[in-house]
């Protein structure tokens, strides 16, 4: 039996209303439940990594309060995504909204993933004109809405693997 495909979800946390959980664990049981995909959630994935390694630590809050701390975690999680991209993801879905366009880590994702040609599907509701060319450099397919993403999965994916 071939295994299901891996997509990582990338998009604004730092930036993103509730850090983007909401989309994430829509499109994830999405995925799930349509195409028996199997996910990497960087909110699920970033809470694991808390509560196992700094446990009593307001993540947002040292950042004003102790920079060097803060660069620390932070260079932990970009190697555990980098990692994940680059070793066991087979697509990226990007949502680009405010949070991904005001923060970084989605720009670096997505280049991640251009980088090592997993295909990267952006989801937006910006006109190109308002999106940085280089993360239209980086995509292979631009969608205005979560369901033409749908349509898309399916006919790519369904019953395929």
């Amino acid at each position: 039996m071939a295994k299901a495909p891996k997509a990582y979800l990338s998009g604004g946390m730092e930036y993103a209303h509730n850090e983007g959980a909401q989309w994430r664990k829509d499109i994830e049981a999405w995925l799930k439940k349509n195409l028996g995909h199997l996910t990497f959630n960087p909110n699920d994935e970033s809470d694991r990594f808390f509560k196992k390694y700094y446990p009593d630590i307001n993540f947002r809050n040292i950042k004003e309060q102790n920079i060097n701390l803060y660069k620390e975690i932070v260079e932990k999680l970009v190697h555990i995504d980098i990692n994940e991209i680059a070793k066991n993801t087979d697509y990226v879905i990007c949502y680009w909204d405010e949070g991904a366009a005001k923060g970084a880590g989605t720009k670096g994702e997505i280049t991640i993933a251009k980088y090592f040609n997993k295909p990267v599907y952006l989801v937006t509701s910006f006109p190109p004109s308002s999106i940085p060319g280089w993360v239209i450099g980086c995509t292979n397919q631009i969608f205005k809405s979560f369901n033409e993403l749908k349509i898309f999965l399916l006919d790519k994916y369904q019953n395929k693997f």
